[in-house]
């Protein structure tokens, strides 16, 4: 308990919800999320930020399944926000129930931790995901070079560590585009998810304009839901 690597998840999960926010039909998406920690509500805000930067009249209502693994209950979780009328499911779960509720049922999904398209193809648009080798080959160099340290390492988008799956056939049309634009953003440093204004799902304003939330802040104190959430 030395040593932690982690990375940069919601700047996929941005990416991801500026798939979702172009595709939805309705305005309404549905989040199935596993636990209420920060890890879980920083990933549902980011990607809410994602699809609110591309359709500013989108919502998002979430359900929480409290286990990390359970298909019966994420996929039970991703059919009520359906019958709530989302029509764009994404997840925070290890399972592909979610997705495959969504095609079940005629709406869209983004997955979670690889490309979910081969098991809901009519489905899924996209799905974030972690390249775990560009941290392995980090750690393995240093020990090799003797450089290696007990220190956290925390990695992101511009390292290659986080990305998003390829772009399925069902996305709409720009997707492409508008998220290249804001991946060059984030990669060159120019863009950061969670700066600027920020308001909660209570009105309270939780990030002033000109100001951009530390990593630490981010993955330990997220405690808050982003508006409309």
């Amino acid at each position: 308990n030395f040593h932690n690597a982690f990375a940069s998840i919601y700047e996929g999960r941005y990416l991801a919800g500026i798939a979702a926010g172009l595709r939805t039909e309705n305005n309404h998406l549905g989040y199935v999320a596993a636990m209420q920690t920060p890890e879980c509500i920083y990933s549902m805000n980011a990607y809410f930020l994602g699809a609110r930067s591309v359709n500013p009249d989108v919502s998002m209502d979430v359900t929480f399944t409290n286990t990390w693994y359970d298909p019966t209950i994420e996929g039970q979780a991703a059919q009520a926000l359906i019958d709530m009328g989302c029509d764009v499911i994404a997840q925070h779960c290890d399972t592909t129930a979610p997705q495959l509720a969504a095609e079940k049922r005629g709406k869209w999904g983004c997955g979670y931790n690889s490309d979910m398209t081969p098991a809901a193809p009519k489905a899924h648009l996209t799905a974030p995901i972690w390249n775990w080798g560009v941290y392995y080959t980090t750690a393995v160099e240093q020990a090799i070079n003797g450089e290696w340290k007990p220190e956290n390492y925390f990695g992101g988008m511009a390292e290659g560590f986080i990305d998003i799956s390829p772009l399925s056939e069902n996305c709409a049309e720009g997707t492409q585009e508008a998220i290249d634009a804001a991946k060059e953003k984030i990669i060159n440093g120019t863009f950061k998810v969670f700066e600027g204004e920020i308001k909660d799902n209570e009105g309270n304003i939780v990030n002033k304009a000109g100001e951009v939330i530390s990593d630490a802040d981010i993955t330990g104190n997220m405690n808050w839901y982003f508006e409309n959430v």
